[in-house]
């Protein structure tokens, strides 16, 4: 009963109905439930057609088939089979993070019935962190990065600091603080070829956030970024820069397997500039805007991602909110899943694939909320339960002058970039595809 009571379960499972990753409850007392899920992907296949989601009256049960893998969610929340499957994704870019799609489709071209958790023993921790976040954070459900709110002279002069210390096949220098993005300096040949996804940054983020190991000391470990390059590893080097608080951390990634000391030279020299300018106690006391700053009365809460951004194509896709600690009345996790799942909905039927919308007012039980999608920007606000329509929208006009004013604050609207190396084809796209056992 206790298990059931999970409001959503995912399980994941290999073609030939393997069980590889359960989030609640063990794989192997659950193999036969992952065995009739195989049974039922393989029936539909067999009439030349493709299981999407099962409707039942309290659970939505969606499918995502990513050979060699099968992963399913089981949900009773009110959430869109778009949205589930998108989290279905994550869990799927996790896995390929650690070990690659190349490396995973040649495994199991090459035994159809192995046991893909003896490389992933030890990341269960990993995939339930994202989960997690999944659950309580809204970057995943607007695809979008929540940076540090900062003051732009600091974040463009930590930005510098990065800029100076490199080296050859350096291709990403980020800079996360309290487990957001505060910088990222990119290479420019790979600006040039792709930009950095999302959902990549979330990976990262996740890895970080979810082993207290690389708290220890310095870091060098193999990673993908499946939507840069689903098949190459980078080397990431992860240090944290102000223990033993370690909210301040630095990632660093290149192609090159061998550039551990080379990186750790970068680091070093960093950290020296960022004491030299007082960066970091600077951070240290950056403090959260509360939603009382806007100066919107009767607003509890938003959410604001812009497309106006500039050089729009290679921009990573940034938003703001009222800060992660939200004030009264969403203070206790009930609260706050509560507000969340209503974003969702709204979410949900702005984005419906039968019936977009560009603005909804929505009248909740205890409180009102405005969601509306422009050219330039998506928003989702919460308001007191007795606003009008035409309050809230006169709200929103003072709100949106605002985050105008605060945009340089609130984003990263210039990223920085750097030149590393003469042979820009190498650093832009990865190293060639290691194989795993070299990982």
């Amino acid at each position: 009963d206790s298990w059931r009571q999970h409001r959503k379960h995912v399980f994941v499972l290999s073609e030939a109905g393997k069980p590889i990753y359960s989030r609640y409850g063990s794989e192997e007392a659950l193999s036969s439930t992952m065995g009739v899920m195989m049974a039922l992907v393989s029936f539909v296949q067999s009439g030349d057609n493709i299981i999407r989601s099962v409707y039942s009256e309290e659970h939505t049960v969606v499918f995502l088939h990513k050979e060699p893998l099968v992963l399913v969610c089981v949900s009773s929340s009110r959430q869109s089979e778009r949205q589930l499957r998108g989290e279905l994704l994550y869990v799927y870019y996790q896995i390929i993070s650690m070990l690659t799609r190349a490396s995973i489709s040649r495994i199991f071209q090459h035994k159809k019935n192995y046991d893909l958790r003896r490389l992933l023993a030890g990341s269960e921790k990993i995939l339930d962190g994202l989960l997690n976040l999944v659950d309580s954070d809204p970057s995943f459900l607007l695809a979008a990065v929540h940076c540090l709110p900062l003051a732009s002279s600091l974040r463009d002069s930590v930005s510098q600091i990065l800029q100076k210390a490199i080296t050859p096949n350096l291709v990403f220098s980020i800079l996360i603080a309290r487990n957001q993005l505060l910088t990222i300096v990119q290479e420019k040949t790979v600006i040039e070829d792709a930009r950095l996804e999302p959902a990549d940054v979330h990976l990262l983020l996740n890895l970080i956030g979810a082993s207290s190991a690389f708290q220890a000391g310095e870091i060098w470990t193999p990673i993908c970024l499946p939507l840069f390059n689903p098949d190459c590893y980078f080397y990431a080097y992860i240090s944290y820069l102000d223990p033993p608080e370690c909210t301040v951390c630095l990632l660093l990634l290149s192609t090159d397997k061998e550039a551990f000391y080379a990186v750790a030279e970068c680091k070093r020299k960093i950290e020296e500039a960022m004491v030299a300018q007082n960066s970091l106690s600077l951070i240290a006391k950056v403090q959260p805007y509360s939603v009382s700053q806007v100066g919107v009365s009767d607003l509890r809460h938003f959410m604001y991602k812009p497309f106006d951004v500039p050089d729009n194509h290679r921009q990573l896709t940034q938003f703001t909110r009222r800060s992660p600690e939200m004030e009264a009345p969403y203070c206790s996790e009930e609260e706050k899943m509560r507000l969340l799942d209503l974003y969702r909905y709204m979410h949900s039927r702005i984005h419906s694939t039968s019936r977009p919308l560009k603005l909804i007012y929505h009248v909740a039980e205890r409180e009102t909320l405005l969601a509306w999608v422009t050219s330039k920007f998506e928003l989702y606000s919460c308001f007191s339960p007795l606003v009008t329509k035409a309050c809230a929208i006169s709200a929103i006009t003072k709100l949106l002058r605002w985050i105008k004013k605060e945009e340089d604050r609130l984003f990263i609207r210039y990223p920085p970039k750097y030149s590393t190396t003469p042979n820009p084809s190498r650093s832009s796209r990865g190293p060639k595809n290691p194989l795993l056992s070299g990982a």
